[in-house]
């Protein structure tokens, strides 16, 4: 029986290759007659509207590497059809142009009756481009013909094909789409917003949206039909009507009228429905599944959106599931001689790729993210907070509540995530805002409009004890010192940047509060004071500093791009930070000129507490393990020297965060001890200063010889009475620590 194959339209003739017009053609044309393995039988040039489109060269291919009666349809040798389109940008197309090609996968067409399309690239046009010859080409396709022979060109691991090419029209559906399609009372229109740019091919992209109360909207009915699974195979051609979606479906073993028409009964009631209330147009939602194999489970959903210019109803009448009387339709189900109708085949329908808004879930797998995250509070919404609470939103980490009494102001919005709309508006109303723009519900965040460190008002206690962690970012030393003192309220951390936007740093509490973060506080001074990375930690601040007081107000010169990498990282290790147990103090101190980031990790001590009349003292036991190691390298002579820390009279607590040892020109032995003054003035200067002047004098230490407890003499006594006449001056109490055998000896004093 002789072979069969298929003509090609709208071509003529070309004499030979000197007569091609296409560069790219000349190429192909010598790279075949100089090919062993192909028989170059015509040149033809394809014209409409009498312009060029392709030049073509009709080819008998050999391939060795086709097994002889291949299962797969391939044939030793093949009559191919190499067309070479007129724009370069284009692909070269190969078409089989015997009429039983088989149907295989990797073709780049679905309309049965044409000559097989052979998509022989993985990749985009531009990427196929950058290393096409022709000589590399025509292996390619003897490549595709041999793979497809052994049925090889599609691993068993390689996710199975889709039904559909990628449409150029996209709709997108609400993220609860589920939820608000089942509700009774729904309704869905659809919304485009502004236009692609681009070609003439840009496409468009609709939105099915939970319709708003208003009689003028153009509402759209959906209708979300699962059918029987099919076999993948070649990549379908989206249809233009109803009519060929059902042929295509069909052919492909499943069945569309029954399971739509079943569809639109559902939707009218015994007593019928008005057609007033028919909607303009319907979406017609098609999930189909593909399995690998005959009889193999589907491992894979396609999804595919048709929507077509008739409401449900009419549609309805149209398919023969629903029949008209006056102006109410009726179940055909219940009306006798209600004749099935094709009037349904010739509606247009418009193909679109099903897009789905972000929920939290699509979120976090899109970030890469198991946990789901706690519910949190975020304590500023400025610069750093905005930030992070727009990284923990975007990716659906957590349940927030953001506190911030303060609201955007012009200068804000050159390091803030809020926009010109949001000037005059509350920071945390705005970093909600944002979020519901970026999320459309799928996270929400509560905003607090209030001050986080007035404890006593009852939202704001509420919110920090009702939750799992709270995250301080706010400017302010009060909050975290405050809070640091009541027992009720849930894990806090501590996040701020340096003043030149070079540093991040967190202070996290255990998960049991046992190191909270007032005692986290004075142990990252002491880093400061004595590691060599915290001489210029700091530097360029002229205020106060720890959580705020000017240093983690960043309202200073500074790019919105050291804002958001020291935000990343923060944000980032608090999400890691939320499944640790214990306490941790880390730095991210970043070189600008290189762009590298060096960490330091501060080892965290056990707090310590002492009542000192009516204040309270705070060190802990790593400020307890530097005075005897100071005592002991002394001995067996005395020592001592003063003591560095603060005082916070919002909350009467003095903490202790460091000592210094003797100056040199001390005088000690194994009975008495008189400290010197030698380098001792810079000493506590530079500790003020690698501090931004928040660590200064507040006391003295000494130490008694082994043997000896900590029980102060007559002289430490006199000491003291002196260091508290001194100390009146400023209204503040003298501490005196004496370190001997046994517990420390603290001393303070107060002049009234």
């Amino acid at each position: 029986m002789p072979v069969e194959y298929h003509e090609l339209v709208n071509v003529a003739a070309l004499p030979d290759a000197a007569a091609l017009s296409i560069t790219r053609a000349s190429g192909v044309h010598d790279a075949i007659v100089r090919h062993d393995d192909y028989e170059l039988l015509e040149i033809l040039r394809q014209t409409i509207d009498g312009k060029t489109t392709f030049e073509i060269f009709v080819v008998n291919v050999q391939c060795d590497g086709v097994p002889s009666r291949s299962s797969f349809g391939i044939e030793f040798r093949e009559r191919l059809a190499i067309c070479v389109p007129v724009e370069p940008k284009q692909l070269v197309n190969v078409l089989a142009l015997r009429r039983d090609f088989p149907v295989l996968m990797h073709q780049n067409q679905g309309v049965p009756g044409d000559a097989a399309n052979l998509c022989l690239y993985f990749e985009t046009p531009a990427a196929v481009h950058r290393t096409w010859t022709p000589q590399n080409f025509l292996r390619r396709i003897q490549w595709w013909l041999e793979k497809n022979s052994r049925g090889e060109l599609h691993p068993a691991d390689q996710p199975v094909e889709q039904l559909f090419f990628q449409s150029r029209y996209e709709l997108v559906l609400p993220w609860n789409f589920d939820a608000l399609h089942k509700a009774p009372d729904s309704r869905f229109m659809l919304s485009q917003y502004g236009e692609r740019n681009g070609d003439e091919d840009a496409g468009v992209t609709l939105f099915l949206e939970a319709a708003q109360q208003n009689p003028q909207a153009r509402r759209s009915e959906p209708f979300e039909l699962t059918l029987a699974p099919v076999l993948h195979g070649f990549v379908e051609r989206d249809p233009a009507t109803l009519g060929q979606l059902s042929d295509l479906l069909s052919r492909r073993g499943t069945e569309l009228l029954p399971t739509l028409k079943e569809m639109l009964r559902s939707r009218v009631d015994e007593k019928g429905t008005p057609a007033a209330s028919d909607t303009q147009s319907s979406v017609v939602l098609l999930h189909i599944p593909v399995r690998r194999t005959e009889g193999s489970e589907p491992s894979s959903m396609t999804r595919r959106a048709f929507i077509v210019a008739v409401g449900g109803l009419a549609l309805g009448e149209k398919t023969g599931a629903l029949t008209r009387l006056d102006k109410t339709y009726y179940r055909e189900a219940g009306l006798a001689g209600t004749p099935d109708t094709d009037a349904w085949r010739a509606l247009e329908i418009l193909p679109m790729t099903i897009l789905y808004g972000n929920s939290a879930a699509r979120a976090r797998a899109q970030s890469g993210l198991a946990e789901e995250g706690p519910k949190a509070v975020l304590i500023g919404a400025g610069s750093l907070g905005s930030a992070m609470m727009n990284i923990w939103s975007r990716s659906g980490w957590g349940q927030w509540t953001v506190i911030d009494k303060d609201h955007v102001k012009p200068h804000n919005l050159s390091r803030h995530v809020a926009f010109a709309q949001h000037i005059g508006v509350p920071k945390a109303a705005a970093v909600a805002s944002v979020n519901e723009a970026v999320m459309q519900g799928a996270v929400q965040i509560r905003p607090l409009n209030l001050d986080a460190s007035k404890l006593e008002v009852p939202a704001v206690m509420e919110a920090i004890s009702s939750c799992a962690l709270v995250v301080d970012a706010s400017t302010t030393l009060e909050y975290p010192r405050a809070v640091s003192s009541v027992d009720t309220v849930v894990r806090h951390v501590s996040v701020f940047i340096t003043p030149d936007g070079n540093a991040g740093v967190m202070l996290a509490e255990d998960k049991k509060r046992l190191r909270r973060l007032r005692t986290l506080e004075a142990q990252y001074y002491r880093a400061l004071i004595q590691q060599d990375w915290g001489a210029k930690h700091l530097a360029g601040t002229v205020s106060s500093f720890w959580s705020g007081a000017g240093c983690r107000d960043i309202s200073v010169a500074m790019p919105y791009s050291k804002v958001l990498n020291q935000a990343s990282t923060l944000a980032e290790q608090v999400q890691r930070l939320s499944t640790v147990e214990a306490a941790v103090i880390r730095v991210w101190q970043r070189n600008p000129s290189a762009g590298s980031v060096e960490l330091h990790e501060i080892t965290v001590e056990p707090e310590r507490r002492e009542s000192l009349g009516p204040h309270e003292l705070f060190f802990d036991e790593g400020f307890e393990a530097q005075l005897r190691e100071l005592r002991n390298a002394s001995f067996p002579n005395e020592t001592g020297g003063v003591l560095l820390g603060y005082h916070d009279l919002n909350i009467n607590a003095l903490f202790i965060v460091s000592a210094l040892p003797a100056p040199p020109d001390s005088k000690g032995d194994a009975a008495s001890f008189e400290r010197g003054v030698a380098g001792l003035k810079e000493a506590v200067a530079e500790a003020q200063r690698r501090t931004a002047d928040v660590v200064g004098y507040v006391g003295e230490w000494h130490s008694h010889p082994p043997g000896y407890s900590a029980a102060p003499s007559q002289a430490d006594l006199i000491q003291l009475i002196q260091m508290s006449l001194g100390m009146s001056d400023d209204g503040l109490p003298a501490v005196q620590i004496i370190v001997g055998e046994g517990p420390l000896q603290i001393l303070h004093g107060l002049v009234k």
